[in-house]
């Protein structure tokens, strides 16, 4: 069975991406997949400032937290960031843990959550730059959360399941995610028989 990772892209106290997360995380298994998901969040790895020799591709890492942390993306086959956007840009958490791997992100699928004023827009475009540097396969569509419909989760008066029109593009993500998920993971393992 294949898992995916939801991963929460910011360590804030006040973050709007645990509900953001697990919204996500209950609509996957609602679709009765066989893919596996999961929420992985940034807060449980207590990643310092990557301060390595350099990236895991080259120079085995020595950091306890990043080790651990590299291990856990080594299990997951696929990804889900759900990503505020602080500044026009990715949150420094987030980039700072894509940092702390290489090998892990290889040749896995990336789909995108984002939520703030323009929905994260511009955090994704720059996810997906990074996203090709390490080597994933980044997804075209995406789900945005904007506008007013962020700041009223942010203040509570709304829930996710009241917006439908994000359902469609929910949908439509789980769907490229999974295939994508399939026909990596079938690729590795024809690659992985063919080198014994």
């Amino acid at each position: 069975m294949a898992k995916i990772g939801i991963i929460i892209s910011t360590t804030r106290d006040a973050r709007l991406g645990d509900k953001v997360a697990n919204w996500v995380l209950e609509a996957a298994q609602k679709r009765g997949s066989k893919h596996q998901y999961e929420i992985v969040d940034l807060r449980d790895y207590d990643l310092p400032f990557f301060n390595e020799m350099a990236s895991n591709a080259w120079v085995p890492t020595q950091n306890e937290a990043g080790k651990r942390w590299q291990a856990k993306l080594d299990q997951l086959d696929g990804f889900i960031f759900v990503t505020a956007e602080y500044n026009r840009g990715v949150p420094a958490p987030l980039k700072n843990a894509i940092d702390f791997a290489y090998n892990e992100w290889n040749r896995k699928p990336a789909a995108y959550v984002g939520y703030g004023s323009v929905g994260g827009s511009r955090a994704i475009e720059q996810l997906r730059l990074i996203n090709i540097e390490t080597q994933m396969a980044p997804m075209r569509n995406g789900v945005h959360i904007q506008g007013a419909d962020f700041f009223g989760l942010m203040q509570g008066e709304l829930d996710l399941n009241d917006l439908e029109y994000l359902q469609e593009g929910l949908t439509t993500m789980f769907d490229e995610l999974e295939w994508w998920t399939d026909a990596l993971v079938a690729a590795k393992q024809k690659e992985t028989v063919a080198a014994e």
